[in-house]
């Protein structure tokens, strides 16, 4: 079975080794997210390695997506780890302390003494401590334990009442931009997102270095939901980050917010991620949860393209199986929407691919009145493929590109397949290598019929476009 909602795997411990990667190329992922958050360049270089060696045995093209981990404020190193504070005790927030205790401790962020006001509140651990301030003294913030539990290393720090004024891009996320672009990554992702001009910044500098680094922008503030169509329309693509956005805002708002932004990616045609907790059970536990898979169906439902596992890969007991969870879940969803024939979701287009635009709705159309097996499209940007894509194909759509790095990054795309393809140049040459490039993957089936778009450069006039029913021949 292939589904069309694309898979992003996070990588760390669980699944560092080409073996594990490898099988969850086969269970449907189709990108693999290094967290910058966590580890070094060497132990990034040693996974990045790893997915590009296990790309080599599968026959579709496979991306990488680094995340920048931004402001992330944590805590500073504690002992005993996981020590108990509970609800109505002092603890003190120290600037300065190399190794603290649960009741005192540091966090990432120095200037967090000066930038929180008595009576705001300070989460830990994704909002499972919740803490408030209630006196500054010397160099350490005092603050009252209102909801208490285990206090732990590295664990998350958030500040919802507090408008800290740091930028999304730290000297540390510079550092790792230069990493990505000298390792050729496909995807960088920028965390505690506010405003579009911050995604420009990171934009400018990839163009300024000459990289073809797509941007994705993560909404996990209540800022970025304020400005969320100029941060849409700007990206490149988006990521819904439950985590974060769940503890900077109530709770109940986080499924509006993420119909919100699905909705507006489709609108604008962008690729849109749904990201945490999706199989959250299942880091310690084989099988998910019932609310699990119908939170996994409702993103597809909302037309997500990609779902991404966190934990569940990086650091889970079943990393390859909740990969599959996935792609079963997603698979079924698929064949359902494609039972009920639902119209194909309005999308509003740059002016200057309108003709292309249409192109894609009505081979869409088609699709709907005759059966064929896949969509095949030459394409040198990936432009034709995108379109295609948010038209909301029923069949998986085959991109052929000579371009190995745009190839990688239709991984991202809802129903694309990249397969990297020689430089062709008549409509005779890029049918044939279609042709035996779905039957050798069993993709399709002879008999089957399919529909071509070639594309300007194979037709023999510059301003032709053509969708081609194309019949595939016993002989392959």
């Amino acid at each position: 079975m292939i589904t069309k909602t694309s898979i992003v795997a996070t990588l760390g411990p669980a699944s560092s080794d080409v073996q594990t990667i490898r099988q969850l190329m086969e269970a449907g992922v189709r990108t693999f997210r290094l967290n910058f958050s966590h580890g070094d360049p060497d132990t990034h270089q040693s996974m990045l390695n790893a997915v590009r060696t296990a790309s080599a045995d599968v026959p579709f093209a496979v991306s990488v997506m680094g995340d920048l981990c931004g402001p992330k404020i944590r805590l500073c190193p504690i002992r005993p780890d996981g020590g108990l504070i509970e609800p109505g005790q002092t603890v003190t927030i120290a600037r300065h302390l190399e190794l603290g205790r649960p009741d005192s401790f540091s966090t990432t962020l120095p200037e967090l003494i000066d930038r929180v006001r008595l009576g705001q509140r300070i989460l830990l651990d994704d909002g499972a401590i919740v803490l408030q301030a209630e006196g500054k003294k010397d160099d350490a913030l005092q603050c009252r334990v209102l909801v208490g539990g285990p206090v732990r290393s590295r664990k998350g720090v958030n500040l919802p009442d507090t408008d800290l004024g740091i930028p999304a891009i730290t000297p540390r996320d510079w550092q790792w931009v230069d990493w990505a672009v000298e390792h050729q990554l496909d995807y960088l992702a920028l965390s505690f997102v506010q405003q579009a001009d911050e995604i420009c910044e990171l934009q400018q500098a990839l163009v300024r270095k000459e990289s073809p680094i797509k941007v994705v922008a993560k909404i996990e503030k209540p800022r970025a939901v304020e400005n969320l169509e100029s941060i849409v329309q700007t990206s490149d693509a988006v990521l819904v980050a439950r985590g974060d956005l769940g503890v900077e805002m109530p709770a109940e708002q986080v499924p509006l917010i993420q119909k919100r932004i699905t909705a507006l990616c489709r609108r604008f045609g962008k690729p849109v991620i749904v990201a945490t907790q999706v199989l959250q059970s299942m880091i310690e536990n084989p099988s998910p949860t019932r609310a699990e898979v119908s939170d996994i169906a409702n993103a597809v439902m909302d037309y997500a393209d990609a779902i991404m596992l966190s934990g569940e890969t990086s650091v889970g007991k079943y990393p390859v199986q909740a990969a599959r969870v996935i792609h079963q879940v997603c698979g079924s969803t698929e064949a359902y929407l494609d039972r009920l024939n639902l119209p194909c979701p309005p999308m509003e287009t740059d002016p200057a691919l309108k003709t292309l635009s249409v192109i894609a709705r009505f081979a869409a159309q088609m699709l709907d009145e005759i059966p064929c097996a896949l969509v095949a499209v030459a394409t040198k940007t990936g432009t034709t493929a995108r379109l295609l894509s948010k038209a909301r194909m029923d069949v998986p759509i085959v991109s052929f590109c000579p371009d190995e790095r745009t190839n990688r990054q239709m991984g991202l795309h809802y129903g694309v397949i990249g397969v990297y393809s020689p430089f062709m140049s008549t409509l005779a040459e890029f049918t044939e290598y279609a042709e035996k490039t779905v039957l050798k993957h069993g993709w399709a089936k002879a008999g089957q019929q399919i529909l071509l778009l070639p594309g300007q450069d194979l037709l023999s006039g510059q301003d032709s476009q053509a969708v081609i029913l194309h019949t595939l021949r016993e002989s392959g």
